[in-house]
């Protein structure tokens, strides 16, 4: 198996949160070699709360209502992108269903300017496997999966080798520490396709078909992996699963605020001293993001910042150091948390080149099966293109937002949305600068 590096300081920091100091719930003590061996995770606490929910640390044991009760509790919103309260997903999982259940955590982590998943499975997949051995419990479901992104070989590799550890141990397979309660969780590496982060099409993926979305519904809850129940959850969510157990879904939603329960992993990039995933409670400014992340790099001034992921809306500067990062703060902002990438642009950047590059990758990885995606985001890519060489037409400007809103909400899956979102908020934050390119056809930055 391929070196992989110790982690970095700055992938968890203990934060000041309301004068309260917040220390990480899933990165937190990581910096040894070998923090991701399974000794070292329970040295920290690990598999306390599987040892809690089944009855092995002198209790009586959690009933599967119980957990559920407990997530809920918590307020815990998926990590991958949509924010939905997890102990809701997870209460539609139909128990007393006769046959095979599924449950599959989706670490296809393709979308530009996010990388905490990798960062979890490489440096602390226990926590992971902990989890979904977790959510098995609550939900009856007796076999599990993984689905890797497939760029990441050498993690793949190691959760591989930390399951191979579990399994050892008791920890996975049948009657765990001895119980009544048995579950087989295996990992899946994936194609490297970013389709395949949506459920459905990794659930095609899963079986061994071409990577395609589904319709919905039926949803994966009743029509799921080989067309039966499943629960599908982030890498990030299922990381989150311990600490709510070991120390109750209260404590879990005082660390944030109302709505946004617990800490976040942010992955900051971009123009920064400092970039890499900071762990940080909901609800905290983004003014302090950008402090521990070293500020602006070269002292440059902030221009613009993606706060969600590629597929959402660009904020300008004076919105981002006005607003907390929550997913109700930023989609009031007229953005989206979504994944907790975080893009930082600073003065320097055109913002026609920076779509143009978007653009060009939603073209690339639309999947094909929805017209107003495959043919649409090659129109917006083709447009945003030729505004940036010199060819903008005036008419280029209205006709981009046409396309963008004739693709929303049009098409089987979200990655058409995703192509159109960047492209509605770069116009309406920055359609100066597009006018420039098509009147003088060349960039209103000076790059000199």
């Amino acid at each position: 198996m391929g070196a992989i590096e110790p982690i970095h300081v700055n992938h968890a920091v203990e934060t000041c949160f309301h004068g309260r100091h917040i220390a990480p719930q899933i990165m937190a003590d990581l910096d040894g070699p070998n923090a991701w061996r399974l000794k070292d995770y329970e040295s920290r606490g690990g598999y306390q709360a599987l040892r809690k929910i089944l009855g092995k640390d002198g209790g009586e044991g959690l009933t599967p209502e119980q957990v559920i009760a407990e997530v809920k509790a918590s307020v815990l919103r998926g990590r991958g992108g949509a924010g939905f309260p997890t102990g809701l997903k997870w209460s539609f999982m139909p128990r007393a269903f006769p046959g095979a259940k599924y449950l599959v955590c989706n670490s296809d982590e393709g979308e530009p300017g996010t990388f905490k998943d990798r960062d979890i499975l490489r440096y602390n997949p226990h926590i992971v496997i902990e989890g979904m051995a977790i959510a098995a419990y609550a939900m009856g479901i007796p076999v599990g999966y993984n689905y890797i992104h497939g760029e990441i070989f050498s993690t793949y590799e190691r959760f591989e080798e930390a399951l191979e550890e579990a399994r050892a141990a008791g920890l996975l397979g049948d009657h765990i520490l001895g119980s009544g309660f048995s579950f087989q969780l295996h990992a899946f590496h994936g194609y490297g396709a970013y389709i395949c982060g949506e459920e459905t099409a990794l659930l095609e993926s899963l079986e061994g078909k071409k990577g395609q979305p589904r319709f919905k519904p039926p949803f994966p809850a009743s029509y799921g992996l080989f067309g039966k129940p499943t629960t599908i959850n982030n890498t990030e969510t299922f990381a989150a699963v311990p600490w709510i157990i070991r120390n109750g879904g209260a404590a879990f939603l005082a660390v944030g605020k109302p709505n946004n329960g617990g800490t976040k992993l942010f992955s900051i990039s971009g123009d920064v001293e400092r970039p890499g995933n900071y762990e940080i409670p909901l609800g905290t400014p983004f003014a302090k993001l950008l402090e521990l992340a070293g500020g602006m790099r070269d002292g440059r001034a902030l221009k613009a910042v993606i706060p969600g992921g590629s597929s959402a809306p660009v904020l300008p500067a004076s919105i981002m150091m006005d607003i907390t990062m929550d997913y109700d703060a930023i989609a009031k902002a007229g953005s989206m948390l979504g994944s907790g990438a975080v893009i930082v642009m600073d003065e320097t950047r055109c913002m026609v080149r920076s779509l143009a590059r978007l653009s060009h990758f939603y073209y690339e990885e639309s999947c094909g099966q929805c017209t107003p995606c495959r043919e649409g985001t090659g129109w917006l890519s083709r447009m945003v293109h030729r505004i940036e060489h010199g060819q903008g037409r005036p008419e280029d400007l209205d006709r981009l937002g046409g396309v963008a809103d004739n693709i929303m909400g049009r098409t089987i899956c979200a990655l058409g949305d995703a192509a159109a979102m960047p492209v509605k908020g770069f116009l309406k934050h920055y359609r100066d600068e597009f006018a420039y390119h098509i009147e003088h056809k060349r960039c209103l930055v000076d790059h000199s």
